[in-house]
């Protein structure tokens, strides 16, 4: 198992002495994504779709799964990042409980490496804490990187929900990861 100690992002507001002229803060905050953030969701992946990263998805499929979704924007801003986590229910014929999986993740190329990706994977986490998920699992076509620093392993895909699984496209070569929480 690999573990690390994740850096945290800078989630805070900032003393008034920290401030530039007086100038109210605009520290980025995560949010549940809302439906009208559909189509700021679909534009902030376009580039991860043209890299092949993440699959296509319209903007009609953004804003019927908003409540998936966490974004990290400053307040009034565009969003720098989002996240959706999908819950999938218990499934006792192969002994677990309900479980989760991750997908969209993705950052403004401006704010990666700036602590967006961190603030959202902590994020996501305690919200699959909060919803008493066992495992996590995510399918990722480059390194995983930040996946692989919060605890994420590879995982052969039969473990994860089967009808996820069976959704992953074989020419994409995605490698599936899993957490258990």
């Amino acid at each position: 198992m690999i573990t690390a100690t994740p850096r945290p992002a800078p989630l805070r507001e900032l003393p008034a002495h920290e401030l530039s002229a007086g100038a109210p803060a605009r520290v980025p905050v995560v949010r549940p994504a809302r439906e009208e953030d559909a189509a700021e969701l679909a534009a902030l992946s376009r580039p991860f779709v043209r890299s092949g990263a993440l699959r296509e998805r319209p903007v009609s499929v953004y804003a019927d799964h908003a409540a998936d979704f966490l974004v990290m924007a400053v307040p009034g801003g565009p969003l720098e990042g989002c996240v959706g986590l999908r819950v999938h229910p218990a499934d006792p014929a192969r002994g677990r409980g309900p479980v989760g999986v991750l997908y969209n993740f993705c950052v403004a190329g401006h704010r990666q490496g700036r602590g967006v990706g961190a603030g959202l994977m902590r994020a996501v986490l305690a919200a699959a804490r909060a919803k008493s998920l066992q495992a996590l699992f995510t399918a990722t076509t480059g390194g995983g990187d930040l996946f692989l620093r919060y605890g994420f392993a590879p995982a052969a895909v039969w473990t994860a929900p089967s009808a996820w699984a069976e959704s992953l496209d074989p020419r994409r070569n995605a490698r599936v990861l899993a957490r258990s929480l």
